[in-house]
């Protein structure tokens, strides 16, 4: 049992996808995509999400149950999944330069 719990924990904690809006910063400004009315709106879709996300009532009741750790880890699985879009949505409207290694592979939504 304790293994199990440990295992949840750290896939829970494991691989945090920084905030679309915090990576949305970090890109140039100097970029010409950067004023274009799509990155304008790709960053204020990251802010509503980021917004609701924040929003969302907490886990810790869910982690009473038998199987609450493994809901825990599976929501937040899905947190990770929904940063990772806003941000590679971000990208590309707002940057140039190649999408990073970080930000490939499926970028099909989620839920």
């Amino acid at each position: 049992m304790r293994i199990a719990i440990c295992v949840a924990l750290a896939a829970t904690m494991a691989g945090c996808a920084a905030s679309p809006v915090d990576y949305g910063a970090s890109l140039s400004q100097q970029d010409q995509k950067w004023a274009s009315p799509q990155c304008q709106k790709a960053r204020m879709a990251a802010a509503d999400y980021e917004a609701r996300e924040k929003q969302h009532p907490g886990w810790a009741f869910v982690a009473l149950g038998p199987y609450g750790l493994g809901i825990i880890a599976a929501a937040k699985e899905q947190e990770q999944k929904q940063r990772k879009l806003f941000a590679r949505e971000v990208h590309l409207q707002c940057s140039s330069q190649p999408l990073p290694k970080a930000l490939q592979g499926d970028p099909s939504p989620v839920g």
